[in-house]
């Protein structure tokens, strides 16, 4: 009896190869993460009372003629050293600044102001036309 020795046959499997990324699984993964960043980024904002420290940055040229609003502690306004009513703000930083709605205002409040107070100059400026404005505070830099 003769063995026949030689190469095999391959035999076809009724499971052909595919060739294809299935994306499905990267899918729900994109969803499941997308819920997760969804849930946990309104837990990472933190609403703490503040106590903020004096600006360390280099102070900016000013102009020639800057244009200061200054909020009191008893709440009065005044534009440089003369007091103004609130009703007629806008009228007073027409004449101070002549008109130019793109000159920059500086505005300075007392510490013992509270925020609501200096939103509620900020938004007479906004409502003037004034959108330019520039908060003065302290020097904290260390040194003469």
């Amino acid at each position: 009896m003769a063995v026949r020795l030689g190469r095999r046959q391959p035999v076809e499997d009724d499971l052909a190869v595919a060739h294809e990324i299935n994306v499905t699984p990267f899918i729900d993964v994109m969803l499941v993460l997308l819920i997760i960043f969804m849930v946990a980024a309104p837990l990472a904002t933190v609403d703490l009372g503040v106590d903020l420290p004096a600006s360390t940055a280099a102070p900016q040229p000013r102009p020639d003629k800057p244009v200061y609003l200054t909020l009191q502690s008893d709440l009065m306004l005044a534009i440089g050293e003369s007091p103004v009513a609130r009703e007629a703000l806008s009228a007073a930083l027409a004449s101070a600044t002549n008109s130019n709605k793109d000159e920059r205002i500086f505005l300075r409040a007392d510490k013992a102001v509270s925020y609501g107070e200096l939103m509620a100059v900020m938004n007479l400026l906004r409502d003037a036309g004034y959108l330019k404005v520039a908060l003065v505070g302290l020097d904290g830099r260390d040194g003469p």
